[in-house]
């Protein structure tokens, strides 16, 4: 059956909460909202303003885990200080799940690479998730959206490289994975995080800003496309669908550049691993907010 995908060409902080209310449902007990906070350098991320509206609407906590390659993400230490110089922690309750170990294990029975999926062991503490995705680029998974919040976004600094490497313990193979193997290890790695929070998962996505390069970037190509809209669903793989299809949908030149990074990273796989393990669908009724 299709899943439903909201879409409205309005872009403000008071449409998002618009966005998350057209879903019709309402996130149970403490909330988190996991979002990106931005690598420092970054000129693209979507910084607090764009938050503020909902995340006091869903008296949330904003949260988000350290990263595994080098910058000012990669310890808890650097990681809180950008959280202050980029103001997520001055405007926010906001909690860095992986601060603290050890790590939340999350199994994945059905996983071929993975078969259990490292979190921020913060996550547990939290009844409901706002997935908010700021739809762009990426360099290694082709484009990043919803599935990639789940899975590298919700990861613990350890859970990234478990990711990375397909499920590997060997520290060479932490980068040089079969590229096919790491995309379906994301999309596995989501399907844990999806499972654990059994139903209670809400996902907004915005395409703005929408460079080839991820948040990611320290330094980071100029946005590529005219900026699009807003976009909301229950269904993360209909979502990142979505948001894809009106990408090549558009008229903008830019498109081209932005989906030979997609196609060029094989970045539609992650969407038909995520299928193959059955928490949503492809097809999807996008209908239009005013």
């Amino acid at each position: 059956m299709a899943s439903k995908v909201y879409f409205t060409k309005e872009l403000t902080p008071e449409a998002v909460v618009k966005m998350y209310d057209v879903l019709g449902v309402k996130l149970p007990g403490k909330v988190a909202v996991k979002l990106h906070s931005g690598e420092a350098g970054n000129q693209n991320f979507l910084g607090p303003i764009w938050v503020k509206p909902l995340v006091k609407h869903l008296n949330a906590t904003v949260v988000e885990c350290n990263t595994a390659y080098p910058g000012e993400r990669d310890t808890s230490e650097k990681h809180l200080k950008l959280l202050k110089d980029h103001g997520w922690s001055t405007t926010f309750k906001v909690d860095l799940l992986d601060e603290k170990g050890p790590d939340a294990v999350l199994p994945i029975p059905h996983g071929v690479h993975l078969h259990e999926d490292y979190v921020g062991k913060d996550l547990l503490n939290y009844d409901s998730l706002l997935i908010f995705s700021h739809f762009k680029g990426h360099p290694m998974g082709g484009y990043g959206g919803a599935l990639k919040q789940l899975s590298i976004g919700c990861a613990s600094s350890f859970g990234k490289l478990h990711i990375h490497s397909a499920g590997s313990d060997k520290p060479d193979e932490i980068w040089t994975a079969d590229h096919d193997s790491f995309l379906e290890s994301m999309a596995e790695a989501a399907s844990a995080v999806v499972a654990h929070f059994k139903g209670k998962i809400a996902y907004v996505s915005v395409m703005k800003n929408m460079s080839v390069d991820c948040d990611c970037c320290s330094v980071a190509e100029d946005p590529c496309l005219q900026d699009i809209g807003i976009l909301s669903s229950l269904d993360p793989i209909a979502l990142d669908q979505a948001c894809l299809d009106l990408v090549m949908a558009s008229k903008d030149p830019g498109k081209a550049h932005f989906m030979e990074r997609v196609n060029s990273r094989h970045g539609i796989h992650t969407i038909e691993r995520a299928v193959e393990l059955g928490y949503g669908s492809r097809e999807y009724q996008l209908i239009e907010v005013k």
